[in-house]
């Protein structure tokens, strides 16, 4: 039996559906079942090599876009902006935001007319940020990207360790900026991370353990780099590394790294270079306040070379140029961060109440003594927002079944818990 060859039928050629060019033209294309039919009732799509490369020239123009910064603002409209979120520190404000501007001029460049300057590298402008808790470090920084609109992340320097040992790679801040730019590379590269407790890794020199300060000095030969400017492999699922894993390349030349501590102890070391004694533990609120403000004094007077006794790596200390000292909060910078910021807590309870239909009022001695019980804790202003949700627990368990169109009013006594804004009382 004998079977005769057919001959082959001819093809219709095939169309790039995004230019509309045949293969012979285009050549190779990519084929692609479509999920709804087209136009013409064909279930296949064809894209040609020259459509891909215009396609993906589109996406790195859109990345490009959405890495750039807005308008770069002045210094002075970056503390005015500040100052609508932050009481107090008018010194550090003035000093941040004079450092991150010139750190973003410097990322940003622009054209040099002066042949002399041509080959003039800006250093980096890293901010070291030293003040006890609750003073403020955390938010100047979170407020800052937030107005720069640039990819910002937070890091605990007490969970890092070195490389190889149990605890978090210092790599691992990087991937939090990059999650945070939601993986867009180049945005991320631009961004600005915040390293807390920098001062719980200061080396243990006195230590005399055989041991390997692992999240010490270590930490802070591992920080060097990334301060500096490196090209960090990134795990991008986070984690410790491992040779077969794939990485995310991110350049930190352009990331500004604003460190904070409260270095708890410094003014002891400042006091015993100046040839001074701090004011001795003693009775009364005067005591304790004169106390207060000689340490803001000595803070405000800090070298680079108290922070080496004090434990800190001078290559460290070198790649954070720009110092700035918080001073602690007063009974009256907490009274006035309760009321006067954009987001104060007080505003935020006036909110709440407004959606249930009420009116919230606080007077002068209830936002005195709820400042006066904050000072007392010693946290700063996160006391604040403590002291508030417990003096607001009940009140807002029982507003929902309030009549509403009600004013309210919280009083010292409400807060000290000698009446009940919904009692009798307070009626």
């Amino acid at each position: 039996m004998t079977t005769e060859e057919s001959s082959p039928v001819p093809q219709a050629p095939v169309l790039c559906d995004f230019c509309g060019r045949n293969s012979a033209e285009a050549g190779p294309m990519i084929e692609g079942r479509a999920l709804v039919p087209m136009a013409m009732g064909r279930p296949i799509a064809h894209i040609c090599a020259h459509c891909v490369g215009m396609c993906e020239s589109l996406f790195e123009l859109h990345e490009r876009k959405n890495s750039r910064l807005e308008k770069l603002p002045t210094p002075r409209e970056l503390v005015a902006h500040l100052n609508e979120y932050i009481i107090g520190q008018e010194r550090v404000k003035k000093t941040l935001a004079v450092a991150v501007v010139n750190h973003y001029k410097r990322v940003l460049g622009g054209e040099i007319t002066e042949p002399a300057l041509e080959d003039v590298e800006v250093s980096k402008s890293n901010v070291l940020l030293i003040g006890p808790t609750g003073c403020g470090k955390t938010a100047l920084a979170q407020t800052m990207a937030r107005r720069l609109h640039v990819p910002f992340a937070i890091g605990d320097a007490t969970t890092l360790t070195e490389a190889g040992y149990v605890g978090e790679d210092v790599e691992n801040l990087i991937l939090k900026l990059v999650m945070a730019a939601d993986y867009n590379i180049p945005a991320a590269e631009k961004g600005i991370i915040y390293i807390d407790e920098l001062d719980k890794i200061g080396k243990t020199s006195q230590n005399v353990s055989i041991t390997r300060d692992v999240s010490g000095e270590g930490v802070q030969q591992a920080l060097l780099k990334l301060l500096e400017g490196t090209i960090a492999n990134v795990p991008p699922q986070g984690g410790r590394k491992h040779p077969e894993q794939q990485y995310l390349q991110v350049n930190t030349t352009d990331i500004l790294f604003i460190c904070g501590g409260t270095f708890v102890g410094l003014e002891e070391i400042v006091g015993k270079r100046l040839g001074r004694k701090m004011i001795g533990f003693g009775r009364g609120d005067e005591r304790a306040h004169d106390r207060e403000l000689e340490r803001n004094e000595l803070v405000a007077q800090v070298t680079p070379e108290d922070l080496e006794r004090y434990g800190m790596i001078p290559e460290l200390i070198g790649r954070l140029p720009v110092i700035a000292t918080l001073n602690q909060l007063s009974e009256e910078d907490l009274a006035q961060i309760l009321t006067e910021p954009k987001d104060a807590l007080t505003k935020q309870y006036e909110v709440l109440f407004h959606y249930d239909g009420a009116k919230l009022k606080f007077n002068d001695s209830a936002i005195r003594e709820i400042a006066k019980r904050a000072k007392a804790r010693g946290t700063g202003a996160r006391a604040l927002r403590s002291i508030m949700e417990s003096l607001m627990l009940d009140i807002m368990y029982d507003l929902p079944e309030r009549q509403p169109g009600q004013t309210y009013t919280i009083t010292e006594q409400v807060v000290r818990g000698e009446t009940s804004l919904f009692g009798p009382e307070a009626a």
